[in-house]
């Protein structure tokens, strides 16, 4: 059967298979093919309520931890830290790559074509910097619990937030470097935003974003493992307490290291063994997808295991955070003044 071109409409017909134009006024711009509308309703509805549960459970952590102020410790600052992280992959790539997932068409502009993956690879790579940040520090406090304090504290945290962040911008750069110098050169049509990344800079990123992590977060954690094991029968009445909790906050963020790391490596295993053609295209959108849906889970995982996390979101949540000197309340004391209130009533 012969293709029908509507050129008023920018629509090709192909016997079953409906194209129409990105822009139907430019027949130079790229085509995509026509979903069906409830298809894309479900698809938006989804991308919305998990972008904006992702914003705002991270504005949580991040209020939390910035209000008040007995949750002003070294591992919670690198908790804020992946926070923020996460707060930025709710807000803006959450939204456009759930997007990608349905809509092939780019309209957003050439500039933010070039931007936007710069933000994704910083996002990620920094909040993967934070996980081993959070893996040493928490090594430390489990295998050395006298000299911690001495060893890691809020200011040194801070240092190697910004160095992390730092880090992660610079290397981003080096790797998109010429996307973002020329990012027309991946362009075949008006409304096409296509990265292509050299197979040695793809290797050299799985090394550095990948293998390098796991090779330090996997032994410290198996450490800490054992570590934990070898001091439960060794601990006196007065130290039981203190070394209960640094190991409820290594498990803790073990679980958020391990969950991250399973949402990163089909990532990576896709993108290296993957062309370029459409199918693959849309594999690998699926992957970064639930890369970023590891910004959902964080916030989550907080909830479950961390008391002061539910304690302050309640006070958030009834507006207590606005009293006067509220930021120095005590979480511990309000838990108990509430475990009691609920008993009486």
């Amino acid at each position: 059967r012969s293709i029908m071109e509507m050129s008023n409409w920018g629509v090709t017909n192909t016997e079953n298979l409906t194209i129409r134009y990105c822009f139907p006024d430019n027949n130079l711009s790229c085509t995509k093919s026509i979903r069906p509308e409830a298809e894309y309703i479900v698809v938006y509805i989804f991308i919305s309520i998990t972008s904006v549960f992702t914003v705002f459970l991270n504005l949580l952590v991040i209020v939390s931890i910035s209000h008040f102020k007995q949750l002003h410790t070294p591992t919670n600052v690198l908790i804020l830290s992946l926070a923020v992280a996460d707060l930025i992959a709710g807000l803006i790539l959450m939204p456009v790559q759930g997007m990608k997932l349905i809509e092939p068409c780019w309209y957003f502009g050439e500039i933010f074509c070039s931007i936007f993956p710069l933000i994704l690879y910083v996002v990620v790579t920094a909040s993967l910097g934070n996980l081993v940040i959070i893996s040493v520090d928490r090594y430390i406090a489990v295998n050395d619990p006298l000299r911690y304090p001495l060893k890691v504290n809020t200011n040194r945290v801070v240092v190697s937030i910004v160095v992390n962040w730092l880090f992660s911008f610079v290397y981003s750069f080096y790797l998109l470097y010429e996307s973002l110098i020329y990012p027309e050169r991946n362009h075949t049509c008006i409304g096409e935003c296509v990265l292509y990344v050299k197979l040695e800079y793809l290797i050299l990123d799985s090394f550095v974003c990948l293998v390098a992590p796991c090779c330090i977060i996997i032994p410290l954690y198996m450490k800490i493992c054992f570590v934990a094991k070898r001091q439960a029968k060794q601990l006196n009445s007065v130290t039981d307490k203190k070394a209960r909790s640094e190991k409820k906050a290594a498990r803790t963020l073990g679980i958020v290291v391990l969950v991250y790391l399973l949402c990163w490596m089909p990532y990576y295993l896709v993108t290296l063994s993957f062309g370029h053609d459409e199918n693959d295209a849309l594999i690998i959108n699926m992957m970064q997808w639930i890369v970023c849906m590891n910004s959902l889970l964080n916030p989550l995982i907080y909830a479950m295991f961390y008391r002061w996390f539910r304690l302050s979101t309640k006070y958030i949540l009834t507006l207590k955070i606005l009293e006067p000197s509220s930021e120095y309340f005590n979480l511990s004391i309000l838990s108990h003044f509430w475990h009691i209130r609920h008993i009486w009533h």
